[in-house]
């Protein structure tokens, strides 16, 4: 299964981008605090999509696909502790962007465990 043909690895790059994007405005204290876990979770998504897709069996796979998921319930928590401290309003195409990544993920995921 080649990654970069995943609706979930092609979404997820793209919510990176946009993470990094939004992540520039933030307050220069929280560079090493909430911009850099930002965007280490955003990464961290399709890199393990990719790692797991690079994988020779569903069994490892589905291991990374599910590292995916964690990473995506990361953002989403900076997300909203983010939007709590003001740093970043109208969180709500992020939520959505960030939900369809998981029900992708998840679809790959129950694929997987079918075959």
């Amino acid at each position: 299964m080649d990654h970069k043909e995943l609706d979930a690895w092609k979404n997820s790059v793209d919510l990176s981008v946009e993470i990094y994007s939004i992540t520039k405005s933030f307050p220069k204290e929280e560079m090493f605090g909430l911009i850099q876990q930002m965007r280490r979770a955003a990464i961290s998504v399709p890199s393990n999509i990719a790692e797991g897709c690079a994988r020779k069996s569903s069994k490892e796979t589905i291991h990374f696909l599910y590292f995916s998921l964690g990473s995506l319930a990361e953002l989403e928590t900076q997300i909203l502790i983010s939007n709590r401290l003001g740093y970043i309003s109208n969180i709500d195409e992020l939520m959505l962007k960030i939900s369809k990544v998981k029900q992708v993920t998840l679809g790959i995921v129950r694929y997987l465990n079918k075959v």
